[in-house]
């Protein structure tokens, strides 16, 4: 009787230590990469879903083999209930584990948007329109509407938003990251207005804002713009136009083929600046952090014209004469370059 006692206690001793080992391994594995998830696959947690759903979806899905250990240490934890609805991406190298807490975060996929420097509204628009992941609301709306919605104090909504990128989970709305870009650049434009030295010839930040989407447009190189601001600063102070061929190409809106004529110079429109004196009435672009600076910032000097070389970068002359020179020297077969 002792000896089958015994036997009974040794064969359960090997059957609980065959559990402590498999349940060790099987663990292990819950922090082991997935073998199965050899691509980068989405996967989506709706809005009430329950632990059991969840851990069902991913074997659904081919993210697990199997449900048990992701359900057991969810409960374990005693997370099952702290999983976030929402669109998540799920990598190779990741373990269950890592996907177990990435639910437990709400780590949802991020999309990404970039509005470049130099874009019209028009072309923000345009890339909200068709941008994965992203609710589109905008269509419906004018320029003026949507000025109110960002809570603007001007009806025209251009050069409002900051040029950058930005991240957004889906279900993300297109007047939601207006609002972002909107907010970032009015803290970028008074942080610089604020700190701005000597006097300059703008009753308003929102003047150096259009002044600076105007040397957006002018120049892609960066290191010039701080010349390009003094220009037009010191044409400014001197009651000279500005002589933009930028702002009269964005005034001929439609109309504009892609070459600038005589003609264009000459007619007339608010934003024609060989036409009117002093800024247009709004910006023309999206005006980038580099040339917000450069237009409160502008260089010294006494250059009042430049002309484009045609590698990018521009050259500057103190008089007429010699900005005519550069002209016929750089552009002689073509209509731009006169400022």
């Amino acid at each position: 009787m002792r000896m089958l006692t015994k036997k009974i206690f040794v064969v359960g001793l090997i059957a609980a230590l065959s559990l402590v080992l498999l349940c060790a391994s099987t663990l292990n594995e819950f922090y082991q990469p997935i073998v199965s998830l050899d691509s980068a696959k989405a996967f989506e947690v709706k809005p009430g879903d329950s632990l059991a759903v969840i851990a069902s979806n991913l074997v659904n899905d081919r993210i697990l083999v199997s449900p048990t250990m992701f359900r057991f240490v969810a409960w374990w934890r005693g997370v099952e209930a702290l999983l976030q609805a929402g669109e998540y991406q799920f990598g190779p190298g990741e373990s269950q584990a890592d996907i177990l807490q990435m639910l437990v975060d709400g780590e949802v996929r991020q999309y990404r948007i970039t509005f470049v420097e130099g874009w019209r509204f028009s072309d923000v628009l345009d890339s909200l329109s068709s941008a994965e992941g992203l609710v589109n609301t905008l269509m419906p709306y004018s320029d003026e509407e949507l000025a109110a919605f960002l809570g603007l104090e001007v009806s025209n909504p251009e050069g409002m938003l900051h040029p950058d990128t930005y991240f957004y989970a889906r279900g993300t709305t297109d007047l939601e990251l207006l609002k972002r870009a909107r907010e970032r650049q009015e803290l970028i434009l008074m942080s610089h207005w604020n700190k701005r030295l000597g006097a300059l010839p703008f009753a308003t930040s929102y003047e150096a804002l259009t002044l600076a989407s105007i040397i957006e447009k002018e120049s892609n190189a960066q290191s010039e713009r701080g010349k390009i601001a003094g220009v037009f600063i010191r044409r400014l102070e001197h009651g000279m136009r500005l002589q933009s061929d930028p702002t009269v190409i964005y005034g001929l809106g439609q109309e504009y083929d892609g070459n600038l004529t005589r003609t264009h110079l000459q007619t007339p429109t608010e934003y024609n600046t060989y036409r009117i004196d002093g800024l247009p009435p709004t910006p023309i672009s999206l005006a980038g952090e580099t040339s917000i600076i450069a237009s409160l910032n502008p260089d010294p000097g006494d250059s009042l014209y430049f002309v484009s070389r045609g590698d990018g970068t521009h050259y500057f002359s103190v008089s007429l004469d010699e900005h005519n020179a550069a002209v016929n020297r750089f552009q002689r077969n073509s209509e731009s370059g006169r400022q």
